[in-house]
Formats: structure tokens, C-alpha cells, sequence
């Protein structure tokens, strides 16, 4: 499963460097599968979709900071637990029952993210 900031959030930025994939942005902020990352360019998504790692996408929320589902790997293959639910100061990084995702599915995300 993917981690997701609730409505709680106080964007503290606690979580932000924390996050080995860069799947955190702040509030009202476009992103891209490249944002720090080994994509560039056409690249086909481990679930098999074929998308501009480049583009420029909306927000997901233009309130709180928020976590792009298709980038986080739940920390899986860097750390023991997901970094940024551990230094929320108020707990509201957590799972997102809406993207669920086997171990096996995670470290493929990561490999993909980091071309390994």
C-alpha cells in the first residue's frame, strides 16, 4: 500500500526529506515522475501504462501536503518503516487502503523509480 496525508496535516515539511522517492510536495505544487528520480521522457509504469515521466501534473491537493501514490514505495527496500508517517508530528501519514500493493510490487516501483 501507498501512504497518504489526511486532511490533518499542519505542513510542517517534517516529511518532505525524508522521502527516498521524492512522493511528498507541498501544498498546490505540480509534480512528475522524474522530481529526483531515474525516469525521463517516455517510460512505461510498472502496472504497464505509458506516461511522460517529464510532465508537469496537477496537485492532488492544494491545502496539505500530499503523496503521489504511483512514487511511494512505503520506504520498502531503504528503511524498516515509512519515514515520513515516523516523523509526523501528528500522525497523519498513513496507509492508503485505496492503493494496495504487495512487497514484491513495492520493490518493483523502486526499481523502476531508481532505474535498478
Amino acid at each position: 500500500m501507498a501512504i497518504i496525508i489526511t486532511d490533518e496535516c499542519i505542513n510542517c515539511d517534517a516529511c518532505v526529506s525524508e522521502c527516498p522517492n521524492n512522493a511528498i510536495y507541498e501544498p498546490d505544487v505540480e509534480w512528475s515522475y522524474s522530481d529526483e528520480t531515474a525516469l525521463s521522457g517516455s517510460v512505461t509504469t510498472p502496472d504497464g501504462r505509458e506516461i511522460d515521466a517529464d510532465e508537469q501534473n496537477e496537485p492532488i491537493s492544494d491545502e496539505f501536503y500530499f503523496i503521489v501514490s504511483d512514487k511511494c514505495t512505503e520506504c520498502i527496500g531503504f528503511h524498516d518503516e515509512p519515514q515520513c508517517a515516523s516523523v509526523c508530528p501528528v500522525d497523519c501519514c498513513i496507509v492508503d487502503e485505496d492503493h494496495e500493493e504487495t512487497e514484491d510490487q513495492l520493490l518493483a516501483k523502486k526499481a523502476w523509480l531508481h532505474n535498478e
